[in-house]
């Protein structure tokens, strides 16, 4: 039976994940994740097997993708490996248990998405239920499997 959303949730930040994770109904749902483009990178492979069983209060789900993960029905973060390493950016950067995450902040939800790796990881979070920081710190050492080759600078 699916779960409605929290008392106070935006059904705009619902509507944003649903987007990149759209929920089949049913019991014990499969989160439906589009692959990133180099999800078969076998660099993926290592930061999936990593993964944390649960990011705060979600637990990881079922997805139907290679190199994706869902935590919580609805999803509160949904996790992509093997997107395009971003390049040199002026999103704001923030190091989090020795891994480099652009933070971009997007109208209904966030964005991190690991730097200076190649593959990079990519998680969508409603901020409104799990916190970026909780986020980053549980993912940081499966982003850790992909060799870092640069890192972040600060100017001034």
């Amino acid at each position: 039976m699916p779960q409605t959303p929290p008392p106070g949730a935006r059904p705009a930040r619902a509507t944003a994940l649903a987007g990149a994770a759209a929920l089949l109904v049913g019991c014990g749902s499969t989160a439906a994740v589009e692959a990133a483009p180099h999800a078969a990178d076998p660099e993926c492979a290592e930061v999936m097997l990593s993964l944390p069983d649960s990011i705060g209060d979600f637990d990881l789900r079922e997805t139907t993708s290679q190199a994706t993960a869902a935590f919580g029905e609805p999803s509160a973060v949904v996790v992509r490996c093997g997107v395009e390493p971003p390049g040199p950016s002026p999103e704001h950067c923030v190091t989090a248990e020795g891994v480099d995450w652009l933070a971009i902040e997007r109208e209904d939800d966030w964005q991190l998405v690991s730097y200076g790796r190649d593959p990079a990881v990519e998680v969508l979070l409603d901020v409104d239920r799990v916190a970026s920081s909780t986020a980053m710190v549980a993912l940081a050492g499966p982003a850790e499997n992909v060799e870092q080759t640069r890192e972040c600078t600060v100017d001034g």
